[in-house]
């Protein structure tokens, strides 16, 4: 009787695999959540998430975190300057007398 071996039409993937292929096309979530009581909406929560890989994300335009102080240190940088120009104008403002 010759070798008989099972073929499968599905390929198998590695969990490796299927998160490559997500963070490379990108997979977007999104949801809203209402809480209401007799018609009255109390609580309103928009969800939206992305998974993507960085170079995915700034092709598609999101780059949020190139901005935020927490996350650059750059981004802080320039949001303690911006706080000491402020300082500075609002002292020169009083000098003059100026109201902002």
């Amino acid at each position: 009787m010759p070798d008989q071996h099972m073929q499968h039409a599905v390929q198998s993937s590695s969990l490796a695999d299927i998160l490559e292929r997500i963070l490379d096309k990108g997979i977007v979530i999104a949801g809203d959540i209402t809480i209401s009581l007799a018609d009255v909406d109390l609580l309103k929560i928009k969800i939206r998430l992305l998974v993507a890989s960085v170079d995915k994300a700034m092709e598609i335009g999101i780059n949020w975190w190139e901005g935020d102080p927490y996350l650059s240190s750059h981004a802080k940088r320039l949001e303690d300057e911006n706080g000491q120009l402020r300082e500075r104008l609002e002292r020169l403002e009083a000098r003059l007398g100026v109201m902002p």
